[in-house]
């Protein structure tokens, strides 16, 4: 943050701020909702989480199965298939998880 903005933040003023964000939310909707605001808000933030996935699945693949960039430490190639049926497979079920949400199933 700091080379960025040019700007100097306590480190207790940082956390303060960055935690602060993070719970205001929740508490916000634990406060107008209740308890069945909260099981709302859990499974949206594991929808989110498991929808970012691919993201972060189909690039470690394609770095790890890089010659150029691992060396001698690539990917052999059945755990090139394994890791691309894997991710594949993630990326479809979020893909079939979509399709049901915007037809109102889920």
């Amino acid at each position: 943050m700091e080379g960025f903005v040019h700007r100097k933040v306590s480190p207790w003023l940082r956390r303060l701020i960055t935690r602060g964000l993070a719970i205001i939310p929740t508490i916000i909707v634990v406060a107008v909702n209740g308890e069945h605001g909260t099981e709302k808000l859990l499974i949206l933030s594991q929808v989110i989480l498991s929808l970012q996935l691919s993201f972060a699945v189909i690039p470690l693949v394609i770095f790890t199965s890089s010659r150029k960039e691992m060396g001698e430490f690539v990917n052999r190639t059945w755990m090139k298939g394994l890791a691309w049926t894997t991710a594949i497979l993630i990326a479809v079920l979020n893909g079939w998880f979509l399709v049901l949400l915007a037809g109102g199933k889920v």
